[in-house]
């Protein structure tokens, strides 16, 4: 059997840590597009009683 050595499951632990920084960075850049273009969500709500 061959013997892979040590450093098998810090790869995985690189892994995962890239994978969250990519997650992080993606989310980052949407929150700050939306904050340059001031995509606000602007919600007018007119509730009135009808009229009989």
């Amino acid at each position: 059997m061959a013997d892979n050595g040590g450093g098998g499951s810090s790869v995985g632990i690189v892994a995962i840590l890239v994978i969250f920084l990519i997650i992080v960075i993606a989310v980052g850049v949407f929150v700050f597009r939306g904050r340059i273009f001031n995509r606000g969500t602007n919600v007018n709500v007119n509730i009135t009683t009808p009229s009989r």
